[in-house]
């Protein structure tokens, strides 16, 4: 493991003021008010300690100083348009990062493409960012929906094993869930229902019963597969319903360390997560845990290891281009692989998503700590998922 010694606040605390020529400058746009503000506050600190990795404690790249550029989007699409244009044409930013909502990333894209420049998407998971909206200066350090719902798939899929799903009625839930019933297919497992729902329900007392209607008499193993971002809390509200008495599981995936604490009245409940800090085994993940702790006194989170993957992706890019010529960034970040504290990550070349592990957990309830464990089961590595190419390219 690789110790650094800890940089002053101040040296995070870099303005455009301080700015040189010959500085390397790097825009994060970001939810950092609004819905998303915890997601937003993870990234901006996982970026942070990533270039801090990155460059040995320097903030230096080839004898460039990094200057981070913050620009607090709201989450707002306009706003995040407006402010990525400012990054880009005033900062005279080299590369922008972001954004945290995909509604905000989405209207980001074309801007990139009208200034021809770098963008980095995170955490944005919207399919459709490097689907059918995306253009060749988008790179994704961030998982998308694709990615969440067939590494779930893989996890509990196998031959006997009945599934039905829950998701929320927009294109997330819907997005979601197609990517899920192709990869499901293949692991040999039936899909018994869908069911869709407003995003603002709370009360799942009607779609539980008819998931369960649709389960109960199966033979095998049962599951009901849950999607679903924000509020209501379906896992929580369904397993109040008893599904053991039917012999039906539930299953769903990882999140930020508040929200698993609902996860702890559901031990042996398996699912895959993007990240849960005790998983990935390698010096980067061990820095960062080791050090998030002493700083914070208490471990990195979801998106920690999002932003701190954006930081690694975009250092690597300028040291191996030796230039933040645009062109020139492109050529070197197509199939370009860098580490994370998810270990290997490789921008593919077609669409520029980053290929990256998920991890098969199970629940664990520790009475010592205020979230559920997710226990690994096993890491589902690059070749383990079959991740569609959906673009027009």
């Amino acid at each position: 493991m690789r110790h650094f010694s800890i940089i002053a606040a101040a040296a995070f605390a870099l303005t455009t003021v301080a700015a040189h020529a010959d500085d390397l400058k790097i825009a994060l746009i970001y939810g950092k008010t609004g819905p998303l503000e915890a997601y937003a506050k993870q990234t901006e600190t996982g970026l942070q300690m990533g270039f801090e990795y990155a460059t040995k404690g320097t903030m230096m790249v080839d004898g460039r100083k990094i200057v981070l550029i913050t620009k607090d989007d709201q989450s707002k699409p306009d706003l995040s348009k407006a402010a990525l244009a400012e990054a880009y044409q005033d900062d005279k930013v080299d590369i922008a990062i972001g954004s945290t909502s995909s509604a905000a990333a989405l209207a980001d894209l074309p801007v990139a493409e009208e200034n021809k420049k770098i963008l980095i998407v995170e955490p944005a998971v919207a399919d459709q960012i490097t689907g059918e909206k995306w253009n060749r200066y988008i790179f994704r350090t961030g998982r998308n929906s694709s990615q969440d719902a067939i590494s779930n798939a893989v996890a509990i899929g196998k031959p006997g094993v009945t599934v039905a799903t829950l998701a929320q009625d927009y294109a997330f839930g819907r997005d979601g869930v197609a990517a899920f019933k192709e990869a499901l297919a293949k692991t040999g497992a039936t899909l018994a229902a869908e069911e869709y729902v407003p995003t603002t329900t709370t009360d799942f007392t009607a779609v539980g019963q008819r998931l369960f209607d649709a389960l109960k008499d199966k033979p095998g193993r049962k599951i009901i597969w849950i999607i679903w971002a924000g509020a209501g809390n379906p896992p929580s509200k369904l397993q109040d319903m008893d599904p053991k008495r039917y012999g039906i599981e539930l299953s769903t995936g990882g999140n930020i360390l508040p929200a698993l604490a609902a996860y702890k009245a559901m031990p042996g409940m398996e699912g895959a997560a993007y990240y849960y800090y005790d998983i990935p085994k390698n010096p980067v993940n061990d820095w960062l845990v080791t050090e998030h702790k002493k700083r914070f006194n208490a471990p990195p989170d979801f998106f920690t290891a999002g932003g701190f993957a954006a930081a690694m992706a975009a250092v690597t890019a300028v040291q191996k281009a030796k230039s933040t010529d645009t062109e020139k960034l492109i050529t070197a970040m197509e199939g370009m692989e860098f580490d994370t504290p998810k270990g290997k990550m490789v921008f593919r070349k077609e669409d520029h998503q980053a290929l990256q592990s998920m991890y098969h957990f199970k629940v664990k309830v520790d009475p010592d700590l205020a979230w559920a464990v997710l226990e690994p089961v096993r890491e589902l590595k690059i070749e383990d998922m079959d991740i569609p190419i959906r673009n027009k390219r």
